[in-house]
């Protein structure tokens, strides 16, 4: 009698999950077709990252449907009931959270040239997402391990013993809260943003990836240089965009002090204005130092991103040369070395060796 009710209970219960796992497939059927004609992207981010949880949410509905019905459910299958709840409510949560994040960014564009409102919105929706999914994960694990009658019973104790067991506590997950704290303050003061310019020990790139413990900067030779959070925070660092992707570029060229500055000057203006690196700023030519050999000319020039002025650079610096080479070579850099007069010539020493002045007489 037992064993026929509990198979009966079973069948119950696998009815329900069957009828969820239908009811699913044709919602997500339906629901597709009719928000493609819509013009809202949102409904339709919604369904893409709702579709994978929902599998899990249409069977436990299913079987809450038919629960009444069922006379006997072992305790077991209670549990494992109750831990498929807590599961379906994280793995939504997180979606919903996924959701949030897409459509905020699907809305701030960082394609255009002036992007540093955009990336500012992806840079904090980025972390604060990943830092709740961090804190939901947490909580939600934590609920369903209370579930559990000796868990529960740990967790008073430890809560009564509030002393070592804190303590051990709080250094076992001192490096997640920090780096967890460290991403919120990131995420709040934002001293660096996605696709900023940062030169960050010695080496230049950009941010490519911000995670809920580390930064991904992506150097100018496709290398990637891993900072945790704490780096940020606590060291400083060159970020090149932190107001605006606006920059200048600097180039250094050393002459000899016999160069005409006002024609590399004027060259200087003709090879910026067929450029579209220049964005018409900023175009300065100075002479910044006099060393004894040579002279130092500083082109000073403009433009909207540090990737344009690393390139406008390159190519001044390569027409600047060759226009010296072409028109003034006698303004390259030359070493001077002064030799002494030839012998009998005006101001050398007279033919023939000097004279002797006499030994002066003795007494």
């Amino acid at each position: 009698m037992i064993e026929s009710t509990l198979l009966i209970s079973a069948g119950q219960i696998l009815l329900g999950i069957v009828g969820g796992l239908v009811a699913h497939a044709v919602v997500f059927a339906v629901l597709p077709r009719l928000a493609a004609g819509l013009e809202r992207s949102t409904l339709r981010i919604l369904l893409k990252r709702l579709r994978a949880p929902s599998r899990l949410i249409f069977p436990l509905l299913g079987i809450q449907v038919v629960l009444p019905a069922v006379d006997a459910l072992p305790e077991m299958a209670g549990h494992l009931l109750t831990l498929a709840v807590y599961a379906a409510f994280i793995w939504t949560a997180l979606a919903l959270l996924q959701v949030l994040e897409e459509v905020v960014k699907g809305r701030h564009d960082v394609g255009v040239e002036d992007n540093l409102e955009a990336r500012r919105i992806h840079t904090q929706i980025g972390v604060l997402t990943r830092s709740l999914m961090v804190i939901v994960v947490i909580v939600g694990v934590a609920a369903a391990l209370m579930t559990f009658d000796r868990i529960r019973a740990l967790g008073t104790a430890m809560l009564a013993s509030a002393g070592l067991a804190g303590l051990v506590l709080g250094l076992a997950t001192r490096p997640v809260l920090e780096n967890l704290f460290a991403g919120l303050q990131i995420a709040l003061t934002q001293p660096i943003r996605l696709d900023d310019v940062v030169i960050i020990d010695g080496e230049w790139g950009r941010i490519e990836e911000i995670t809920t413990t580390y930064v991904v900067v992506r150097i100018w030779d496709e290398r990637r240089l891993i900072v945790p959070f704490s780096k940020v925070i606590s060291d400083s660092f060159q970020n090149w965009t932190r107001h605006s992707s606006e920059i200048l570029g600097t180039v250094f060229i050393h002459t000899d002090y016999r160069v005409p500055v006002d024609a590399v000057r004027a060259e200087l203006h003709r090879i910026v204005e067929g450029r579209e690196e220049w964005d018409g700023r900023v175009c300065v030519l100075q002479v910044t130092d006099a060393r004894p050999a040579t002279l130092e000319l500083r082109a000073l020039v403009s433009a909207r991103t540090a990737g344009k002025a690393w390139d406008l650079r390159v190519h001044l610096r390569e027409k600047l040369v060759e226009f010296l080479q072409r028109e003034h070579p006698e303004s390259l850099p030359r070493t001077r070395v002064e030799l002494p007069a030839p012998v009998g010539a005006p101001g050398g020493h007279p033919s023939g060796p000097p004279e002797l002045a006499p030994a002066p007489a003795e007494g």
